[in-house]
């Protein structure tokens, strides 16, 4: 029998009583702390932005994502603080 094109990619099935699925995973990605802004982008993304939720999930970036949005608001939350400081001379 002729491979599939998910064969030719590298793809497997696994048998199941008469059945053929696909062997499907989601590639495995470092595990990264994230903060509140990380799991606030991550709330917004699962109610607002449901398509690219399901992307990065799928593709193993999410974590990843998440944490350099979070990185990126702990950094501008540091310098508004930093401003208001020399702002008010505090």
């Amino acid at each position: 029998m002729a491979k599939s094109i998910f064969e030719r990619l590298g793809g497997e099935y696994e048998q199941q009583g008469d059945y053929l699925i696909p062997r499907l995973t989601v590639p495995a990605e470092e595990d990264r702390s994230i903060s509140i802004w990380g799991r606030w982008h991550l709330d917004y993304l699962k109610q607002y932005r449901k398509v690219t939720y399901t992307y990065l999930l799928t593709s193993g970036k999410l974590n990843a994502y998440l944490a350099d949005i979070d990185r990126q608001a702990q950094e501008r939350s540091h310098r508004l603080i930093e401003n208001t400081k020399k702002k008010h001379n505090a």
